[in-house]
């Protein structure tokens, strides 16, 4: 079975920033699941997965623009420490849950106030290029649920 709209694909991932400052895997884990076609992963790279199937294994590089997108220059907001999701000890530097109006956030803290802290708002790997080696572990049809709610439900996915 291909990758096409309204299928179900479940992968591994590792993700390195292309000057290797960061890097992150799935390998330890469940692999990630997702609904093609309903914005549920980067544009970019679901465009990489079109036409692929089970077994195949892609590397894909993504400009900044076509990951998180640019950094914007005097993204710094103070926020109170009440609207964190992230709780416990924090430290400048720190990627942080902000709870918005339109849900959680990241962002990275730059001051800890006792009350606010002064949170860089952009998404900690805007302005990074991306790359990505993607195993493709299996694709499947979407259920009508799945499809109705706009994600992937199950390991890997959403669960409600």
């Amino acid at each position: 079975m291909i990758i096409e709209k309204d299928k179900v694909v479940q992968f591994h991932y590792s993700l390195t920033t292309v000057d290797g400052d960061f890097r992150e895997s799935s390998d330890k884990g469940e692999p990630v699941a997702f609904l093609v076609g309903r914005n549920n992963i980067l544009p970019a790279l679901e465009a990489a997965m079109l036409g692929k199937a089970a077994g195949d294994n892609i590397t894909a590089r993504l400009p900044a623009k076509d990951a998180y997108g640019e950094a914007v220059a005097g993204a710094v907001q103070r926020v109170p420490i009440k609207h964190l999701a992230t709780k416990g000890k924090l430290t400048p530097g720190q990627v942080v849950k902000i709870n918005t109006a339109e849900g959680l956030r990241d962002g990275t803290l730059v001051k800890v106030g006792r009350f606010n802290v002064d949170v860089d708002t952009n998404h900690p790997l805007a302005g990074k290029a991306l790359d990505f080696d993607i195993s493709i572990e299996s694709v499947r049809d979407a259920t009508a649920e799945e499809i109705a709610h706009g994600h992937a439900h199950g390991a890997g996915g959403h669960h409600h």
